[in-house]
């Protein structure tokens, strides 16, 4: 069950920043980014400070607007995002072949819609792991209200150096989350550690395409545009992905860009030519209601000052997104399934 209603959302925007400093963290998180003159490397070295912040402001839109998974998917003509969502989720657990019992880890969980969902499908205990604290609280709300608050749980942590033992999980997977990771190999090379040898780690991944030209201003413009709207230090190409999981020592058993196999395209939800009921939150119109709410609650104060600001940048976002996909030169869906070799000589 999800928030939904608008005073949710107004109370939401900042996370666990003061109300009072949520204009002045939205000023600090635009200026990581190219779109306001900041530099790749600033936002890989303040990594935790600018993800932190973006989640803190955006989490409650993505839910008023989302539901609990916050991710996009392959989706078959007549199916509904939602269906689509579940159907996403349980297509990576069924590639982990995971089996009823097990110990599996959720790397950058966000509030926990998929990990009760896989837990449910596949009747695993499913760990959490965010560093978040705003998403944290609300996910364990979230676990305790549908039921699974003795099978699912959460760990604050950054992905980067997990204190987590080596070997603990029989199988650990992320859903469009290891791409706000500064450094590929280093952020596998972590999921590695913690994985059972033999055992599976499968994720998609936000890449920009072989369709991409570095040299191409308009491809640039896209690509910052995406980063601003999601905090993300940097877009990693599919290759890049794939090389770092070789130099992270896990073997490939399968790869690819699941994008140009849905027959509704994945940036449909966000495609302002589009119109749905189901997803009205979503639309043209339903973005327009959104701003003019957010500006009236922002006027009278029960939203903070600055999340007017915020719903600019997530607007800015789906531009982004939309031409990215319609370009073919993004995706937000790059999938992989790899496994821990047994042993180093394997």
């Amino acid at each position: 069950m999800s928030k939904t209603g608008a005073f949710d959302l107004a109370t939401g925007v900042g996370g666990k920043i003061e109300k009072d400093d949520v204009l002045s963290a939205v000023d600090k998180y635009e200026k990581y980014h190219v779109y306001y003159g900041g530099e790749e490397e600033e936002r890989k070295s303040n990594y935790t400070d600018m993800v932190n912040k973006y989640y803190d402001l955006v989490t409650s839109f993505y839910e008023f607007g989302w539901g609990e998974s916050f991710h996009f998917a392959h989706r078959w003509n007549g199916e509904s995002l939602r269906e689509s969502i579940k159907r996403h989720e349980h297509f990576l657990a069924l590639q982990l072949e995971l089996k009823p019992g097990q110990k599996v880890l959720d790397v950058g969980c966000g509030i926990g819609g998929p990990l009760r969902e896989i837990s449910r499908f596949s009747s695993t205990s499913v760990t959490g792991l965010n560093n978040n604290e705003y998403q944290i609280t609300r996910g364990k709300e979230l676990n305790r209200i549908a039921g699974v608050d003795k099978t699912c749980n959460f760990l604050k942590a950054d992905f980067m150096k997990m204190p987590i033992p080596e070997n603990s999980f029989d199988a650990v997977y992320a859903i469009e989350a290891t791409c706000h990771a500064p450094d590929a190999v280093g952020c596998y090379k972590e999921i590695y550690r913690v994985l059972k040898p033999g055992q599976r780690f499968a994720a998609y991944e936000w890449c920009m395409t072989d369709a991409f030209d570095p040299n191409n201003q308009d491809h640039q413009k896209i690509k910052s545009e995406i980063e601003l709207g999601d905090g993300l230090p940097d877009i990693r190409s599919t290759r890049q992905c794939l090389d770092a999981l070789k130099k992270a020592g896990f073997e490939v058993i399968w790869e690819r860009d699941l994008a140009p196999d849905s027959p509704v395209p994945w940036y449909l939800p966000l495609d302002t030519n589009h119109f749905s009921l189901s997803s009205f939150r979503l639309t043209s119109v339903g973005r327009f209601c959104t701003r003019n709410l957010v500006k009236s609650l922002e006027y009278v104060g029960l939203a903070p000052k600055g999340s007017l600001r915020v719903q600019s940048f997530l607007e800015k976002a789906a531009e982004g997104l939309v031409e990215g996909g319609r370009r073919e030169i993004f995706t937000p869906m790059y999938f992989f399934v790899v496994r821990k070799p047994l042993s180093q000589s394997e």
